[in-house]
């Protein structure tokens, strides 16, 4: 049995989802990043499950957009880089889960067992 079509038909436009953060490594980057106050690149590597040079190449694109900022420093005479989300970065998050969130909802397709 068909369900009648809403009245108001829900956007299921691709280009409301964020380019930058829809990669597995950022989304997870950025999770984790807004789960804490601040995180190392060790840190952030160990908690995602990245490698190095993957998790580098994500985080330069996050920088780029502007939604993480990196600080260095020195820690035991040892250089340190650290990862922070900023303002641009948690609102651009927000709205990228609200997109998916909404791209979910009403699913009659999708039964629940």
């Amino acid at each position: 049995m068909m369900q009648e079509p809403s009245k108001e038909k829900k956007d299921f436009n691709h280009q409301l989802l964020d380019k930058v953060i829809h990669a597995r490594i950022r989304f997870a980057a950025l999770a984790y990043l807004l789960s804490v106050s601040e995180a190392s690149f060790v840190e952030l590597r160990d908690s995602i499950n990245a490698t190095d040079g993957n998790l580098s190449i994500h985080l330069r694109k996050l920088e780029a957009a502007g939604y993480v900022e990196c600080m260095k420093s020195f820690e035991s005479r040892k250089p340190l880089t650290s990862y922070r989300v900023t303002e641009k970065g948690r609102d651009a998050f927000l709205r990228h889960r609200q997109h998916v969130t909404m791209f979910c909802e009403d699913m009659t397709g999708l039964q629940m067992a």
